[in-house]
């Protein structure tokens, strides 16, 4: 009996011919407790010898009868049945806040049934996603259950595998899809029947028929790959991002008006403003600042930062609610923007515009000369913001070179902006968060929607001085509720795992950098390293170990610090229209502070946790699209250069190759190690290298190389290149030479043998 499969030992009946009945078989098959073949069987019912040809022509028949089924790898099952164990996709989430899935694999003309699936321990990851994949052990559950089986987590898988998206071409009679996934190593085979009306050059989603062969159907059309627009698309579709609004939330955002002063605090006479991209599409945080005139605080500062009152709009267990919470946040692409809540909030009542009267929910902050916080109070308010500008213009202003709307705020607004800035700088410094500079691309589109260029991206003191305005306001934010025992969901990012502070400190020492520890280290030591870095002209390369080395950022109600930042409480709050975390903070201080009747609710208060891994994992979600269109767009753009040379870092090393990025565009791809040179790389983990056996050739994290790009592909957003110059000069191993010496000395052995004989 196959290890796997524990079926009960089965009642001997037998027709004459030796072998067992057909209804034996079926309660065989319903009993066994794991992977069950014929060969199983002809154990179970000792058949042997010629009848086991017979069982094989038996088993046929009681397919042909629907009596039994066969899976993939020649396993048999009873129709309807599930196994113990099996791959699940979840499907949605159920009213009580249950997440349910179905078989991944489904082949009976009845319903997929819906199983509930048990929490995840929280030390197993952050919590499920709609479309996730995972393997789950299931169980029948009991009479009076929704659900006729409940599954638990054994393992995350991904996202579901049998729908892909891919690229329609004809292939003779047939056609074909190649999937988008560049994981993927195979095509599809669609039969004319199939196709649902598919154009080559189309992009499609298509459904695998299940049949353990690669042969699928054309669902969905989703546009042709020749429209610029459609690498956004796949992006959307392959993480399966939200994108239409129910007809409810439509209603509800249609039907809100705008906010009157009432009982709010008027803001109107401050002069805060916007400072956003230049390509902002909505504008949810606005700031003043200028000088305190309390004689305890001699040259100090106060600092206002007003959000947009998303909360005000947007109310528990409303269909705006809901739907807020399914997309946890908006997504953002060069083309086009997924947003969290429709465009009548986003772009027009929930948006600080110039001249235009807002619900806000702002914070009033006093800071000491050296940047230290002395107090703050929240207010529920009505703003009117007097100016709209982007981080350019206003560092150009400060830069003395003001135009438009910037030059007439300059000396009244941004001036004193960026006074109290200067303060809140040399508070940071003392504080010292990490300080990671790696730079960002952007991805810029001409009018005709294709690639127009990609630059790195500007690091003002503009976008610092917004920073860490914000940063002051959500550190307020966390403070203030838990002073008033209000639930909140904290921004924790825990410090490195200890397994990865082992790891690190293996490569400084390959490095000749000492860690200090190999646990406890703080951010201000990872920037000494930093420092220590750039002077030994390894700092990109470090900075990507560095990078590595952190935690992941996640939202939860526990409370861990941000080790990142440095701060012991820290809470979004700055961002509401394009994260359901800060509408969740919103609410909190509505209630704490009795501001309104529509704060956070006890029922919200209770499912903070899994609001949290809801938030967390839809967060993934946006980042891992946006990368991923980006990196459609970039190999797209890089498709008219194939042939062409370009400076490159070594940004990530493995046993198959080299990853590489360009410093030009930050474009990411790969140098396949078959095509790195004429020997044998060995992979050192620990010192992030390869290391070739023969020479000592070694290419190491962050290297410089001069690259030759060899094939780009937009489909996938893949690029290869090839290796023209670069590489650590070395030595070959000892082992190397020793084998060399060996092999001459064989060699020669070999040829005095034969000498000899030839004499003979």
């Amino acid at each position: 009996m196959a290890r796997d499969a524990k079926p009960r030992k089965p009642k001997a009946s037998r027709s004459k011919s030796g072998l067992p009945e057909k209804t034996d078989v079926v309660e065989f098959l319903k009993s066994a407790e794991g992977k069950v073949s014929k060969r199983e069987i002809a154990r179970a019912f000792s058949v042997k010898g010629a009848d086991r040809q017979a069982l094989k022509s038996m088993l046929r028949d009681m397919g042909d009868e629907g009596l039994i089924q066969r899976g993939r790898k020649k396993r048999l099952r009873v129709p309807g049945k599930l196994p113990p164990v099996a791959v699940l996709e979840v499907i949605e989430r159920d009213p009580d806040g249950e997440l349910v899935a179905h078989p991944a694999q489904w082949e009976d003309d009845a319903p997929a049934p819906r199983i509930v699936l048990a929490p995840l321990d929280e030390r197993r990851g952050p919590a499920l996603g709609i479309g996730e994949r995972v393997l789950a052990r299931i169980a029948p559950i009991a009479d009076g259950s929704a659900y006729a089986y409940e599954g638990r987590v054994m393992r995350r898988l991904g996202q579901s595998a049998h729908k892909v998206l891919g690229v329609y071409r004809d292939a003779g009679r047939e056609g074909r899809v190649t999937p988008v996934d560049r994981k993927s190593r195979f095509e599809i085979s669609i039969a004319p029947t199939d196709r649902n009306g598919a154009e080559p050059g189309d992009l499609v989603t298509i459904e695998l028929k299940g049949d353990g062969t690669k042969h699928g159907r054309v669902r969905e059309r989703l546009g042709s790959l020749d429209n610029p627009s459609t690498i956004s698309l796949i992006a959307i579709h392959a993480h399966g991002i939200p994108t239409e609004f129910p007809p409810a939330a439509l209603a509800e955002a249609e039907a809100a008006k705008a906010v009157q002063l009432g009982k709010r605090t008027d803001l109107r006479h401050v002069p805060l403003i916007t400072i956003d991209p230049a390509d902002a599409r909505d504008h949810d945080d606005a700031v003043w600042a200028g000088p305190d005139d309390d004689p305890a605080n001699p040259d100090g500062h106060v600092v206002i930062v007003a959000i947009a009152d998303v909360a005000h709009y947007v109310t528990p267990g409303s269909a705006l609610d809901k739907e807020a919470l399914k997309r946890g946040n908006s997504t953002y692409f060069p083309d086009r923007v997924v947003p969290m809540l429709p465009e009548r909030l986003s772009n027009t009542l929930c948006s600080l515009t110039e001249d235009d009267e807002r619900a806000c929910l702002a914070v009033r902050m006093v800071f000491d000369k050296d940047g230290a916080k002395r107090g703050h109070r929240f207010m529920r308010g009505l703003m009117r913001s007097a100016g709209s500008l982007s981080y350019e213009q206003a560092q150009g202003a400060i830069d003395g070179r003001a135009e438009g709307r910037a030059r007439e705020l300059n000396d009244t607004v941004l001036r004193p902006l960026y006074a109290a800035y200067d303060a809140l700088e040399r508070a940071r410094e003392r504080r010292s968060p990490l300080d990671l500079d790696l730079p960002e691309f952007k991805v810029q589109l001409g009018t005709d929607g294709q690639v127009q260029s990609i630059a790195p991206r500007a690091r003002l003191a503009a976008h610092k001085l917004i920073e860490e305005f914000m940063i002051q306001a959500n550190v307020a934010a966390a403070e203030t509720l838990e002073e008033r025992r209000v639930g909140l969901l904290y921004r924790v990012h825990e410090p490195p795992a200890r397994e990865k502070l082992v790891a690190f400190s293996d490569f400084l020492k390959s490095m000749d950098i000492n860690l200090p520890r190999a646990q406890g280290l703080t951010p201000r030591q990872f920037n000494e390293i930093l420092h220590q870095a750039e002077k030994h002209e390894i700092g990109p390369m470090v900075s990507e170990i560095v990078l590595r080395t952190q935690s992941q950022a996640v939202y939860s109600p526990l409370n861990k610090g941000h080790f990142g930042l440095n701060l012991r409480k820290y809470a979004h709050f700055t961002s509401p229209i394009r994260r359901y975390a800060d509408l969740i903070v919103h609410r909190g201080l509505i209630r704490a502070l009795k501001l309104g009747t529509d704060g956070l609710t006890d029922d919200e208060e209770a499912r903070l946790e899994a609001i949290g891994e809801t938030v967390s994992s839809t967060e993934r979600r946006s980042m891992a699209a946006e990368r991923d269109s980006n990196d459609r767009y970039i190999a797209a753009y890089m498709a008219s250069r194939v042939g062409a040379s370009f400076a490159a870092r070594v940004t990530g090393v493995t046993r198959f190759g080299l990853f590489v990025r360009l410093e030009e565009s930050g474009a990411d791809g790969l140098i396949p190690i078959g095509i790195l040179g004429n020997e044998y790389f060995h992979h050192d983990e620990r010192a992030h290298a390869l290391i070739g056996r023969h020479t000592g050739t070694t290419f190491r994290l962050g290297d410089p190389l001069t690259v030759r790009l060899i094939e780009a592909t937009p489909v996938t957003g893949g690029l290869r290149f090839e290796l023209v110059e670069g590489g650590r000069a070395g030595e070959a191993s000892r082992g190397t030479k020793t084998r060399a010496r060996t092999a001459d000395r064989r060699k020669t052995s070999a040829k005095a043998k034969k000498a000899t004989r030839r004499r003979s």
